[in-house]
């Protein structure tokens, strides 16, 4: 019997057991707060690498919902070959200045993460294009 009393008395709210608790929810407190900062410092990541080409072509297509045009563009060398494309057109001015049967020249910036658009885009006369 002497066994069963140390046990119970344990169990059924001693002094002892009454601190721990405040210091177990305290410890807790402090694990959990420490990851959740840990977290909020934490760099983001970085931006996929961009690369620049320089694109020529002619304008098949536009479509201004999208602010996209469908370029047939000559091959760039360690890019891409002779292709013709749908192209995002970076800036609303460099879209707005487009027409189809205009040749242009362009910037294509493409990143690791396999997104691409055009910016720089410069429409050549009829007259001067070759």
């Amino acid at each position: 019997m002497n066994i069963v009393k140390p046990l119970l008395s344990r169990t059924t709210g001693s002094h002892a057991l009454k601190r721990r608790r405040p210091a177990r929810s305290t410890l807790l407190f402090v694990v959990v707060f420490a990851f959740g900062f840990g977290a909020c410092g934490r760099k983001p990541e970085s931006p996929a690498a961009q690369h620049h080409y320089r694109l020529t072509g002619r304008v098949l297509a536009l479509n201004a919902k999208d602010q996209t045009a469908t370029v047939d563009a000559a091959a760039i060398p360690n890019y891409m070959e002779t292709m013709t494309m749908d192209y995002p057109i970076k800036s609303k001015s460099d879209f707005d200045k487009l027409h189809v049967g205009d040749k242009i020249t362009a910037t294509v910036n493409a990143s690791d993460d396999g997104l691409y658009d055009l910016s720089n885009v410069q429409t050549q006369s009829p007259a001067t294009a070759k």
